[in-house]
């Protein structure tokens, strides 16, 4: 995906996995408190991808995620939404860590059936 060091402590960031299809995964990392998330690029409600500049998935104050189409807020940790038309639901999380290099490694599902979202 990317180094960890790119992405700043509060902040975000997107990457684009290769997955050996036409288009890549979207998909972008929080990095708050020391702690990363990452999800996939889509909002819930619209299917839209989520950030309002590039890189800029955060509120102002850096404190949830956010939805550039409706202003909808996501908790950073989980992706839970807290406020706006997909209020209860959440972004799709994918499992992220960081390697003895520093590099983030996604771990996709990777089985027949599994639940990746169109792009």
């Amino acid at each position: 995906m990317g180094s960890l060091a790119q992405v700043p402590d509060p902040g975000s960031r997107g990457f684009d996995i290769d997955t050996g299809d036409e288009r890549p995964l979207r998909v972008f990392v929080v990095h708050k408190n020391g702690a990363i998330s990452a999800f996939y690029n889509r909002c819930p409600h619209t299917g839209a991808p989520l950030e309002w500049q590039p890189h800029q998935f955060l509120d102002i104050e850096n404190s949830f995620i956010q939805c550039a189409i409706h202003g909808a807020l996501f908790r950073p940790e989980d992706g839970y939404c807290l406020r706006g038309p997909c209020a209860g639901q959440a972004l799709q999380q994918i499992m992220v860590r960081v390697d003895d290099a520093g590099q983030l490694v996604a771990e996709l599902p990777v089985h027949p059936g599994a639940s990746v979202p169109d792009q």
